[in-house]
């Protein structure tokens, strides 16, 4: 079995891009109320800031912010993905690698993280999560899409409504990295 090597550090925000199975499914958008449970039952138990979520019919990207140098954001993501899936009436099939670990199939296993080193390296990611909607086609600004926290910054003073216009890509500029699949 491969040796994952991850970075915990306190004090220190992460970005993830977290997957379904299936990469074909619309099964976070259709269950985006689930998907904030779980969310809110895991930060109440091992407290983490949110500073920026997306979240697509198939996978959404965060970066968030752990202060506690206990924090295991492994065991947090597990746990998002575990109650989402607890609230899922999942009828697909299931490997014989997957019964014998007790998963039934809707996440990939495994996610992306990355440690964010800087400001600059923040704010492409930021940019990024927020972009990520129109990358894929799911609409042509920003703003039109309703599953991200792009509109409590807008709310904040953050960020204008209009960011990125029509067109971003000369805005954010490379947009290839920290995607799986």
């Amino acid at each position: 079995m491969t040796n994952y090597r991850r970075i915990y550090n306190p004090n220190s925000t992460y970005f993830f891009t977290v997957n379904l199975a299936n990469r074909k499914s619309k099964l976070l958008t259709e269950n985006i109320s689930l998907l904030r449970h779980a969310f809110k039952k895991v930060v109440a138990k091992y407290p983490f800031t949110i500073e920026a979520i997306t979240v697509l019919p198939e996978h959404f990207h965060c970066l968030l912010t752990f202060s506690d140098i206990n924090q295991n954001y492994s065991t947090i993501i597990r746990l998002i993905k575990s109650y989402f899936s607890r609230g899922i009436s999942y009828t697909g099939a299931i490997t014989p690698s997957r019964a014998s670990k007790k998963e039934r199939g809707i996440w990939q296993r495994r996610f992306w993280a990355h440690l964010i080193t800087d400001e600059e390296d923040y704010r492409k990611h930021i940019e990024y999560c927020y972009f990520n909607p129109v990358k894929h086609g799911h609409v042509k600004r920003v703003v039109d899409w309703p599953y991200s926290s792009f509109h409590r910054d807008v709310k904040r003073g953050i960020l204008p409504a209009d960011w990125g216009g029509e067109s971003p890509l000369e805005l954010v500029g490379d947009l290839n990295f920290g995607e799986v699949g």
